[in-house]
């Protein structure tokens, strides 16, 4: 068989145990035809073989991002992005220029608010004193806190407040009145309806579809904004994703792409088990398995949330937060009917996949995972814990001998990448912080690792997040240590670590013929950057399934 794409002259990190460097990798279609030195590989080409010459870069296998939401991160590319903003004045003037440059449209929405960009909580006074005549919010950075001002939540219908499931909160006022503070999706779900898109957050809001199903034409626009955040994710190498929020019409949605040609990663989507559902609609999980299970398109597994986030005091501790005596929070799930979840799921054959922040949240849920062990027996099953922001120390070998892959995000530590240290140390507490955010003691304790950046929560450039994980600085912290991991586990869990994860290893994720060809260049040869070049070098090259989505220029 003749290659149809060559690349050579690189460095190539394979993440084959057996042959871990190489110099060429030869790709015929969708697949990898042969990897080898730069001599084997060249000779291997035909009279329509196109030869790159990577300039000795750095080539690995095509990122897989273990957690994002490309659906809701291509929709907000086209909102307004605050994260760098500081002050009220500079945020006045980039409202108002945005609100200028949109004279129609019906909500005025920003990404990357900090919690404490007033110097306050926020209210709805804080952002009228912005703009009042027009409905205009904000996100906060972690995505689960809006903030609207009052105009907004007239619009809504939410000013007089609204009934929310356990855990989701429109906060109300002394004057009996919402305050502006909308925390969790169900209580700002109402807002970002204003602005046409709540099509597109049901999967994470309500788990449910959309009624009456969109027809051509509003699939089109909801088509269109998923495949700007593809493209946004080939450019920054990412060939594989699993999309943390979901339902039938993601699937859908990227299924038309496919059609189209224009699926450029390949995307594992989540059933969105909510709280308040019966046990059979796991049989909606089933059926989205049955109906997508291909190389590029899968079903198979069930998202659930078990907590909040910390800068809200909503993710659920053991311990009472530092200086709210009484307050740890609450799991959106009892222990006993998250079990019986965990079991019917697992049972079913169905990964399972769990958002806890807090230490109470990640003990609920190991001890649910241990259940369903316990009840159907071991199996290759894979679960995962997503964030895992803070763990009891007794509950770190559990995940190891559960066979829990942890999987995280090398851009939320606070002061690693784009979050700042406060307010999350001062409401972690000092004297916790030894337990907060441990990779290293993590993977020292068995558990597997997989890496991502929660995208749009963060950044989605992959090099900005090895920058992260590389660079991060020990907490000054009673009893906290390095937790960094070395450049070849950050490699392995943004590569074959989180193929793995996702029941994907035998596709992706490594360089051997007969393997998908999925393949990253960087802008450099990484082994020979620093930290800080690390996260300021981009990607060359990106190739999924042998199809380049993505070519900065610089390669010839």
């Amino acid at each position: 068989m003749t290659p149809t794409l060559i690349l050579t002259n690189a460095r190539i990190l394979t993440m084959d145990p057996a042959r871990p460097r190489a110099q060429a990798v030869a790709l015929a279609g969708e697949r990898i035809l042969a990897v080898g030195s730069r001599a084997a590989i060249e000779a291997l080409a035909g009279p329509g073989t196109r030869i790159i010459d990577c300039g000795g870069r750095t080539l690995l296998p095509g990122f897989v991002e273990s957690h994002l939401h490309l659906v809701l991160g291509g929709a907000e590319l086209a909102h307004l992005q605050i994260g760098a903003i500081e002050g009220t004045e500079a945020l006045t003037r980039a409202f108002r220029a945005y609100a200028a440059e949109h004279p129609q449209q019906p909500l005025l929405m920003a990404q990357g608010g900090a919690y404490l960009l007033f110097g306050h909580p926020t209210t709805r006074h804080d952002l009228d004193r912005i703009i009042a005549d027009r409905p205009i919010a904000m996100t906060s950075h972690d995505h689960h806190t809006v903030w609207a001002n009052t105009a907004a939540l007239k619009a809504a219908g939410i000013l007089n407040g609204a009934e929310t499931p356990a855990g989701h909160e429109v906060v109300m006022g002394a004057d009996g009145l919402a305050t502006g503070e909308l925390r969790e999706f169900e209580a700002f779900a109402p807002v970002i309806a204003l602005g046409g898109e709540e099509r597109l957050n049901l999967g994470i809001a309500t788990g449910g579809e959309p009624s009456p199903w969109p027809d051509e034409a509003a699939q089109a626009i909801d088509r269109a904004k998923v495949a700007l955040g593809l493209a946004h994710c080939a450019r920054h190498g990412v060939t594989s994703m699993v999309n943390m929020d979901g339902n039938l019409y993601t699937l859908e949605l990227l299924r038309g792409l496919q059609r189209q040609g224009g699926l450029t990663a390949r995307v594992k989507v989540p059933f969105h088990f909510k709280p308040n559902m019966d046990l059979s609609e796991l049989d909606r999980a089933d059926e989205m398995t049955r109906m997508f299970n291909d190389d590029w398109l899968q079903g198979g597994f069930v998202k659930m949330f078990m907590d909040g986030v910390v800068d809200s005091r909503t993710a659920y501790m053991l311990n009472d937060y530092p200086g709210h005596p009484g307050h740890r929070s609450t799991p959106l799930f009892s222990l006993s009917r998250f079990s019986d979840i965990c079991v019917s799921a697992d049972q079913r054959g169905l990964q399972i996949a769990v958002h806890a922040i807090g230490d109470g949240a990640v003990r609920q849920t190991i001890d649910g995972y241990e259940a369903a062990q316990r009840a159907n027996g071991a199996r290759d099953s894979r679960h995962r814990i997503e964030h895992i922001e803070l763990i009891d120390p007794a509950d770190i070998p559990r995940l190891g001998a559960l066979g829990i892959t942890a999987s995280l995000q090398p851009p939320h530590p606070p002061g690693a990448m784009d979050f700042p240290l406060e307010p999350t140390i001062h409401t972690i507490g000092l004297g916790r912080m030894k337990d907060a955010y441990l990779w290293r003691t993590l993977v020292e304790g068995g558990a597997a690792l997989a890496f991502a950046s929660d995208w749009p929560v963060t950044d989605v450039s992959v090099m900005r997040g090895i920058g992260a994980a590389l660079g991060r600085k020990p907490y000054d912290a009673p009893g906290a240590g390095d937790e960094r991991v070395s450049l070849p586990e950050v490699l392995y869990a943004y590569t074959a670590g989180g193929a793995w994860a996702a029941h994907r290893d035998g596709l992706t994720g490594v360089l051997r013929p007969g393997m998908a060809a999925d393949v990253v260049v960087l802008g450099a040869d990484i082994e020979g950057l620093s930290p800080g070049q690390v996260a300021a070098t981009g990607v060359a090259l990106t190739v999924a399934g042998g199809r380049i989505t993505w070519e900065e220029g610089s390669l010839k």
